[in-house]
């Protein structure tokens, strides 16, 4: 064989084993219970689990609960604009624009609600827009 591709070959499979290696966290499937996620600042280092609320019927009101925590944390001076929750199996992320969810920490994240006009969380779909007024006349 040529070298050049056996060189291919290592390198892939190198690539392949650190992306083997990279551990991705589930969140915990606790019934109505709903956590801030502590990250932490070591790479690598596992997440941390704060429970924020029990007895929460849908993951819409634990987005909520989360909403509050960021808030009141800015409201006390913080700079942190986006913040992690966990709720049933399901990861929560918060920021400036809305709320996304995704089944583990690195996985794909699908919009969940959106920030109004007021910064307040709604979910698609559930405000309606009005038609655009029409021109006056010339």
């Amino acid at each position: 064989m040529k070298p050049a591709f056996m060189t291919a070959i290592v390198l892939g499979i190198g690539a392949f084993g650190l992306t083997a290696c990279e551990k991705d966290f589930k969140a915990p499937f606790d019934r109505g219970v709903c956590y801030v996620v502590d990250l932490g600042d070591e790479e690598g280092a596992e997440p941390v689990f704060n429970r924020v609320a029990d007895n929460q019927p849908q993951i819409e009101f634990c987005a909520a609960r989360l909403e509050e925590v960021r808030t009141r944390f800015l409201n006390l001076g913080g700079n942190r604009t986006e913040l992690v929750g966990a709720y049933q199996g399901s990861f929560l992320f918060l920021d400036q624009t809305g709320v996304r969810r995704a089944q583990s920490l690195n996985g794909t994240r699908y919009f969940m609600m959106a920030r109004t006009g007021d910064g307040r969380l709604a979910v698609p779909g559930t405000i309606e827009q009005r038609p655009a007024a029409p021109a006056p006349a010339p």
